[in-house]
């Protein structure tokens, strides 16, 4: 019988497996130690390594040069920031050296470290508490951006970020740590710059992005409903895009949706939908679309909040414009969970 487990406690036990694993892996952050270990992600690892997961102070600048340096110096850190909002303040030590040692020395030095952030969604956190700015890191040279939608991507793609030489921004999303799916016990990896096809189908792709996957993989189960066929692609990883199993996709159906959790405008989407005009153009059948956010700040009043994130609605809607089918307004916009256990 398959095991399942939480995406939170999928992701504390990749952290504690690692840590058994090598000795040069350790956690830090604000409030890792804590009782509630980050929204359980941090309990397992701080029970059995009480010693190499710990408590720092309020400086996200300095908690990121801490882990810089210690990578430098051949340790594998995990640092956690549990509001990707506030990792704007270490924004030089990402950009200006993390990302760049490698190149600036040759290969000389290495930076093996793993930032873990998380996009804090959730019953009126507001503008400063909610971005998704995934977009933003990925197009930093010298960064690998990660974004797993399940449990059992979420501690394999863990395991791969810890073991990698180069810096890796591992981003989740706060709807996802409740969900539950199907972990393997074993030490496993899931490879950095690989999709997943989710759902095989023939009319129309759907690439889409952390939680949106699972409000995609509902929409195509409405879909079918309507006799289209959608293929869900979950990109998994944000940088390196995995291109071929994209453009694959997209000249078999003719036809691309990409749902992102974050800005449409100058977002992740707009990449993607480059990438097929530019190497697809000849098999699209009908002009891609982008679903994302609005272009402001995420409102704080509850009612507000809630028609500001798009849903399988507004994929079903776009798929059907794209078919062809009009076939009247959708009733229920309820978002895929609403569970929330904030702050940390």
């Amino acid at each position: 019988m398959e095991r399942k487990i939480s995406y939170a406690a999928a992701i504390g036990e990749a952290q504690a497996q690692a840590m058994d694993r090598h000795e040069s892996v350790f956690i830090c952050g604000l409030e890792t130690d804590g009782e509630r270990g980050i929204f359980g992600t941090t309990v397992e690892p701080c029970k059995k390594f009480p010693h190499r997961v710990f408590d720092m102070p309020l400086c996200e600048n300095g908690i990121t040069g801490f882990g810089l340096g210690t990578s430098l110096a051949g340790m594998r850190p995990i640092m956690v920031h549990a509001r990707i909002d506030f990792l704007m303040l270490a924004m030089d030590q990402i950009v200006n050296h993390a990302a760049k040692w490698k190149f600036m020395t040759g290969n000389a030095f290495n930076t093996p470290m793993v930032i873990r952030t998380i996009i804090g969604r959730g019953k009126g956190q507001g503008a400063q508490h909610a971005q998704a700015l995934h977009s933003m890191f990925a197009g930093v040279a010298g960064l690998k951006v990660v974004m797993p939608a399940s449990a059992c991507d979420a501690k394999g793609l863990l395991i791969s970020a810890i073991e990698d030489d180069e810096t890796v921004v591992y981003i989740e999303h706060r709807f996802l740590h409740p969900i539950e799916g199907c972990v393997p016990e074993d030490y496993y990896k899931v490879p950095i710059g690989k999709a997943r096809i989710l759902t095989q189908g023939s009319d129309v792709t759907i690439v889409a992005i952390s939680h949106m996957v699972i409000e995609a993989q509902r929409a195509a189960i409405e879909l079918l409903k309507d006799g289209i066929s959608a293929e869900v692609i979950d990109l998994r990883t944000i940088k390196p895009i995995d291109e071929e199993t994209i453009l694959n996709s997209v000249s078999k159906t003719g036809g691309l949706i990409v749902a992102d959790v974050g800005q449409k405008i100058c977002g992740v989407g707009s990449e993607i939908v480059s990438l097929v005009m530019e190497k697809a153009f000849n098999f699209i059948d009908v002009p891609p679309v982008r679903i994302g956010l609005p272009d402001y700040p995420v409102p704080t009043a509850i009612p507000m909040e809630e028609q500001y994130y798009p849903s399988w609605i507004n994929i079903v809607s776009e798929a059907r414009k794209m078919m062809g089918k009009n076939l009247g307004k959708i009733e229920s916009g309820v978002v895929a969970t609403r569970n929330f256990q904030g702050p940390f």
